[in-house]
C-alpha cells in the first residue's frame, strides 16, 4: 500500500468535506447507536463521577453517548480538526458545562497541557485506523501514561480482514444488509474516492492492535464486541502501574 501521500489532514480539515461527512452522520449514527450504548456499559463507573477523554472526538458522538448514560461524567473532546468540532457544537449543547474541547493532533506525540495527566478513562472512536502502525503503538503507550491506575481504554473502530477470504465474506454480508453498497463502490465521486483511500490507508488486522496494547502494558485486554470489520476492544491500566514497560 502506498503511504507516500498521507491526505488525512487535508481531508478532515476541509470545510467542504466535513460538511458532506456531517450530512451523512445521522444515518451512520443510527446504525452505530447500539454499539455506542454497549461502549457506555463497558465503562465501570456506575453512578460515580469520572472524567474521560474522547480522542479523535470528531463531532462528539461517542462523548454524547457516554455523557447521557453517565450523568456524573465529564468529557474532554480532543480533535485536530476545528471544522469537525464546529460541526458537532449544536448536538453537544445539551451537555453544556460537562465538557470542553481541546485541539490535538493524534499523529503527533506531544500532548497538550490541557489534557490531564491522570484520566479515569480514554475512548477512541473510528479514528485510530487513520494512524500508521508506528503511531498506533506510540498512541497506546501515551494513553496508558495518561490513565490513572485502574483506568480503562476502549477503542471502537474498523479493522482490516486478515485474508482475502474473510474480506470477501465481510463484503458479501455487508452488501446483503445494504443492497446499494456495491453500486456506490462502482460510482464514487472523486471526493468520495479520496475519502475511501484515506479511510483504508493504514487499516490493519485486529490481532496486531491487541499486541500493541499488550506491549503498552494494558491488562484485561479483550475484544469486547465484534461484528465483521467493526470492533470494540480495550484494556485497563493495572491498579498499581506507575508507567508503561520499556520495549
Amino acid at each position: 500500500m502506498d503511504h507516500s501521500a498521507d491526505t488525512n489532514a487535508a481531508i478532515w480539515q476541509s470545510g467542504e468535506i466535513v460538511k458532506a461527512w456531517a450530512a451523512e452522520e445521522a444515518e451512520r449514527e443510527r446504525k452505530r447507536a447500539d454499539h455506542r450504548r454497549f461502549l457506555t456499559r463497558l465503562l465501570p463507573f456506575g453512578d460515580e463521577a469520572f472524567t474521560f477523554l474522547d480522542l479523535g472526538a470528531g463531532t462528539g458522538a461517542a462523548s454524547r453517548a457516554i455523557l447521557e448514560a453517565h450523568p456524573r461524567s465529564t468529557a474532554i473532546l480532543a480533535d485536530f480538526s476545528a471544522e469537525m468540532m464546529r460541526a458537532g457544537e449544536q448536538e453537544m449543547q445539551p451537555f453544556a458545562g460537562r465538557y470542553r474541547s481541546v485541539e490535538f493532533d493524534m499523529s503527533a506525540a506531544q500532548w497538550p497541557a490541557a489534557i490531564p495527566a491522570a484520566l479515569d478513562a480514554v475512548v477512541t472512536s473510528m479514528c485510530v485506523h487513520h494512524l500508521t502502525d508506528e503511531r498506533k503503538q506510540g498512541l497506546f503507550a501515551e494513553i496508558f501514561d495518561h490513565l490513572a491506575p485502574g483506568g480503562w481504554y476502549f477503542n471502537y473502530d474498523l479493522v482490516r480482514a486478515p485474508d482475502s477470504l474473510v474480506e470477501a465474506t465481510w463484503e458479501r454480508v455487508n452488501d446483503r444488509d445494504d443492497p446499494e453498497a456495491a453500486e456506490r463502490r462502482r460510482h464514487r465521486t472523486p471526493q468520495q474516492q479520496a475519502r475511501w483511500d484515506n479511510h483504508v490507508r493504514y487499516m490493519i488486522p485486529l490481532g496486531q492492535q491487541l499486541e500493541y496494547l499488550r506491549s503498552a502494558g494494558f491488562e484485561g485486554i479483550d475484544v469486547y464486541w465484534k461484528q465483521l470489520e467493526n470492533v470494540l476492544y480495550g484494556g485497563r491500566r493495572p491498579a498499581g502501574a506507575n508507567n508503561h514497560p520499556t520495549p
